[in-house]
C-alpha cells in the first residue's frame, strides 16, 4: 500500500494562488518567531485565526484542536495580541505499528497588530471545543462616530 501525504495545494488549481499566498504567510510568521523546521521538513504547527472586526471590537478565532486550555496563552501589550502556546505529541505512541506521522506538535506563537486603540481591561478569551475566541473591545476613541452634516446658512 502506497502511503501519499496529503497536500492542500493539489485541491484546485483555481485556490492555488491563496494557498500559495497562505503558506508564504506561514513561511515569514516561521522565520521572524526563530522557530527551526524538524525532521523531513516538516511544517511547524501554525494555527489557522480568522479575524473580524465591527464597530465596537475585534473577534479572533484560532482552531487549535488536540490542545488543553492549560497550554494557551492570551497577551496584549498595546495595540499586539498574542497567542502562544504548545500542542504536544501523544505520550503512549508504538513505533512498531506506525508508518507515518502527519499531525504536528510543538509550540507556536502569533502576534497581530490591531492598529487602533483598545480597551486591554476588557479582553475576553473563551476556548471550546479546540476553537479559542478572543474578543478584544475598541477604545471609545478608536470607535467609528458618524457627524451631522447640517446645511450653511
Amino acid at each position: 500500500m502506497a502511503i501519499t501525504r496529503w497536500n492542500p495545494v493539489t485541491l484546485s488549481p483555481v485556490r492555488d494562488l491563496f494557498v500559495s499566498h497562505d503558506e508564504f504567510s506561514r513561511l515569514f510568521d516561521s522565520i521572524f518567531t526563530g522557530s527551526q523546521l524538524r525532521g523531513d521538513l516538516a511544517p511547524m504547527f501554525t494555527p489557522a485565526v480568522d479575524i473580524e472586526e465591527t464597530a465596537d471590537e475585534f473577534v479572533f478565532k484560532a482552531d487549535l484542536p488536540g490542545m488543553s486550555q492549560k497550554d494557551v496563552r492570551v497577551s496584549l501589550m498595546g495595540d499586539t495580541l498574542t497567542i502562544r502556546g504548545e500542542r504536544k505529541q501523544e505520550s503512549e505512541r508504538k513505533e512498531d505499528g506506525m508508518h507515518r506521522t502527519e499531525r504536528i506538535h510543538g509550540t507556536f506563537e502569533r502576534s497581530f497588530r490591531l492598529g487602533a486603540p483598545v480597551r486591554n481591561d476588557k479582553v475576553k478569551a473563551q476556548y471550546k471545543d479546540g476553537v479559542l475566541e478572543i474578543h478584544v473591545p475598541k477604545a471609545e476613541e478608536a470607535k467609528l462616530r458618524e457627524v451631522e452634516v447640517q446645511a450653511a446658512s
